[in-house]
């Protein structure tokens, strides 16, 4: 327990044993606690330099100093220790920050940069996780997360939220099929990070302290890397997308509720992706989910709506507003 004020198990138990037994000379506390004399000789110089206690001139016997006092003496040195190394700490970050900046002065433009593959992505993500101030939010497009992906997110996420770093996430609804990715949400929000899902998402998205934003360079191939933005007006128009989704989303742990009509969030974003011109295929890719689940749910509302047809379903879902 004391091994923070310099003391290991057997000192502090012979210290304990001083405590509780102080007429015990050396050979009485060795017998005591069935160790050897120069286990206790050496216990006792440490305590000595320590000044927990006085040692007598013969070096036999010692006096105890009231732990109040010898104790809680050490404790305040390593508390000024501690907020020394803080401030080390801190001034250590604020170089890194000075040199990275620097750095990035020099070679991006005040808009932005482009960060060319995942691994450029990623080694900007693990930078973000150490730097950020506040808050971080996101969209995660697609159904079910990589191994790859939840592995190299697991301790950035894990640091940023440690750092008491806000973290607020949207996934698609397809997410909740899929059991890793579902362990990781609920991993997430067992260190206190915010997760909602919406039936479809516009790209992947990444705003840290609302300055600075990542988006992919292509939006149906984040593979191709992404472009970091700086731009303040982009920023707002970026954080005012991610809210107003956010507002509209099911948090975590709750179940997408059906509306007025009886219509699952899912099942209308569907209907309003086909009745835009959707085929089955790019709806499905929407939506993140496989083409038979899009052909099954359509399935489902054709005979809800009693429809003979899918173009007679989707006359018969504009006159009942579902669309």
């Amino acid at each position: 327990m004391f091994d923070l004020l310099g003391l290991s198990t057997q000192h502090e138990m012979i210290y304990r044993a001083m405590l509780q037994r102080p007429d015990l000379n050396i050979a009485g506390l060795a017998e005591h606690l069935a160790v050897s004399g120069d286990q206790v000789r050496e216990a006792l110089d440490v305590l000595a330099d320590l000044a927990l206690i006085r040692l007598d001139p013969q070096g036999e016997h010692a006096r105890v100093v009231r732990p109040q006092a010898g104790l809680m003496a050490l404790l305040a040195k390593v508390e000024a220790d501690v907020a020394v190394r803080q401030r080390q700490v801190e001034a250590t970050r604020a170089a890194i920050a000075a040199i990275a900046t620097a750095h990035d002065d020099r070679h991006q433009a005040a808009e932005g940069r482009i960060l060319e593959g995942v691994d450029s992505v990623r080694e900007r993500l693990a930078e973000l996780a150490h730097t950020t101030r506040t808050e971080c939010l996101s969209f995660t497009t697609g159904g079910a997360q990589t191994s790859d992906t939840m592995e190299a997110e697991r301790p950035l996420n894990q640091v940023a939220l440690q750092r008491g770093i806000r973290i607020r996430n949207v996934y698609q609804d397809s997410f909740r099929n899929d059991p890793a990715t579902l362990a990781h949400a609920r991993w997430m929000a067992s260190l206190g990070g915010q997760s909602r899902t919406t039936p479809t998402l516009p790209m992947r998205l990444v705003i840290v302290d609302r300055e600075t934003a990542l988006v992919p360079i292509d939006p149906d191939n984040s593979g191709q890397g992404a472009l970091e933005l700086h731009s303040p007006g982009v920023i707002a128009g970026l954080v005012a997308l991610f809210e107003q989704v956010w507002r509209a989303a099911t948090p975590f742990g709750e179940q997408t509720a059906p509306d007025t009509h009886g219509l699952t969030p899912q099942e209308r974003e569907l209907l309003l992706l086909l009745s835009s011109g959707h085929t089955d295929e790019s709806a499905a890719r929407k939506l993140a989910i496989s083409l038979r689940s899009v052909q099954r749910m359509m399935t489902s509302l054709t005979e809800r709506l009693g429809a003979a047809s899918r173009f007679q379903a989707g006359v018969h879902a504009g006159r009942r507003g579902w669309v």
